[in-house]
């Protein structure tokens, strides 16, 4: 039996290559956009890649299941109530695919979506028995999925109570757990494990979903829970459910003169720099969002529109592609990169702009002070619930551009989050908007300023 999972470390998703090395025969469950993992696999092992299988119809990456297509001729399968547009083979609850020793099972696991179905591996090399448990976005780590991508949350709740209490967890103790998403994803909540694995008895022990004593109680928590919606979850669905996918635009190496023409036109620059380049230097209107930290590519999609016109600035040669691939993971389309980034800007003499930073201790001695400072807590509101610094104004980044009338343009505006990750992303969209007094809090965030003795405050 072959086995590997594949993990996108950007976005938390997991996929797998499973088959038999013996019969040369495998198949990929929910590829990523990026196929080359599998690809690479199948080459080093000999296999034959004619299966893909999806869970459901995705909301928070591209599938690659149209270019791994197109790729090895594999025939894409999926259940019958997705309502897929491309050439496929649709399976309902129990349906089998044996691949020389391994044998598959749908087991259908509504709740995240009507349609979505967990796989069941057995190996007759091991005894025929049930060995492995692909998940999808039923089962996480400590964890179990979002009701409220597809239907109404309650509805969506209580189908996945029954899929997991009925079916999931009937299965044996032994069955190891391989999931749709490790931490970090948002088709989960902030319980996910950043673990690779687990097993149905592991999970029957300590996933917290299990610790409720109804349905009406797991529904209740399943609701209230619910965290942000992955960014263009209706977009990437309809990507995913349409015509096969194969290319989402090929970037083009442009000129700083073109890039000048191109963000007049409308185009959006996205700095993929880390944040203390861009603040040092960057392009007039650029946003700052490091390909270099994981959820990059969320991360932008959480602020930009679904249909904008993208343009990468990156620190290396061959580092703007790499970052075009990720935004393109989540339907985002890269329209070119600026050749020769930074550098080739500034050798024209063309003007930049910078952002001044401060270290959380900076901030204190401000505050100190008594000067006028607005300090703008970027992070979820959960987290400033549970501490943030007093008189500090809470807009999650996400949401910036649509509440900008309640930052406040006569003071300086000091942006801070848990790292300085997310209040530079958030520094940048408000000097984009014209806020020239923009103050970005870095090397550390709220947690810093805790330790370092300065008040916090909580919603208890």
């Amino acid at each position: 039996m072959l086995f590997r999972q594949v993990v996108h470390e950007d976005l938390g998703c997991a996929s797998y290559l499973i088959g038999d090395v013996g019969a040369q025969v495998a198949a990929v469950v929910d590829p990523q956009w990026d196929i080359e993992p599998y690809l690479r696999l199948s080459r080093l092992h000999e296999v034959r890649i004619e299966h893909v299988l999806e869970t459901h119809n995705h909301a928070d990456h591209v599938s690659g299941h149209g270019r791994l297509a197109r790729a090895t001729g594999a025939t894409i399968h999926v259940h019958e109530l997705a309502g897929v547009d491309y050439p496929h083979e649709s399976f309902t609850d129990g349906w089998r695919l044996r691949l020389g020793e391994l044998e598959i099972e749908a087991i259908h696991t509504p709740g995240h979506r009507p349609e979505h179905t967990a796989f069941l591996l057995r190996d007759a090399g091991r005894g025929g028995d049930p060995v492995a448990l692909l998940s999808g976005d039923s089962l996480f780590v400590g964890d179990v999925a979002r009701p409220d991508l597809a239907i109404e949350p309650k509805k969506g709740a209580a189908d996945l109570y029954r899929s997991l209490t009925e079916r999931v967890f009937s299965l044996p103790p032994s069955v190891e757990v391989w999931p749709g998403h490790l931490g970090g994803s948002l088709c989960g909540s902030s319980g996910i494990d950043h673990k690779a694995s687990s097993t149905i008895g592991f999970e029957i022990e300590h996933n917290r979903a299990l610790g409720f004593t109804s349905e009406t109680a797991f529904v209740a928590d399943a609701v209230a829970s619910l965290g942000d919606r992955p960014p263009n979850a209706e977009y990437v669905v309809t990507l995913n459910r349409g015509s096969l996918l194969e290319q989402l635009g090929t970037p083009a190496a442009l000129s700083p003169h073109a890039v000048e023409t191109a963000i007049a036109e409308g185009a959006l620059l996205v700095d993929a720099r880390t944040t203390d380049q861009f603040d040092e230097a960057h392009v007039p209107g650029a946003i700052s969002a490091s390909a270099y930290d994981t959820g990059f590519a969320t991360k932008v999609a959480q602020v930009v529109p679904s249909e904008a016109e993208l343009i990468v600035v990156a620190a290396s040669d061959g580092y703007e592609l790499a970052a075009a691939d990720l935004l393109a993971a989540v339907g985002l389309r890269v329209r070119g990169f600026l050749a020769g980034g930074m550098t080739a800007w500034r050798s024209e003499g063309r003007a930049v702009k910078r952002v001044e930073k401060f270290d959380p201790q900076r901030l204190a001695d401000r505050l100190a002070g008594g000067d006028e400072l607005t300090v703008l807590d970027v992070r979820g509101a959960s987290e400033f619930a549970a501490g943030h610094i007093p008189g500090s104004l809470n807009i999650p980044y996400a949401q910036l551009f649509e509440r900008l009338a309640e930052v406040p343009r006569d003071a300086d505006v000091a942006t801070i989050c848990s790292g300085g990750k997310r209040s530079g992303l958030a520094a940048s969209l408000l000097q984009r908007e014209g806020f020239d007094r923009v103050i970005h809090v870095a090397d550390g965030g709220v947690g810093t300023w805790e330790r370092a003795g300065h008040p916090v405050e909580s919603d208890d």
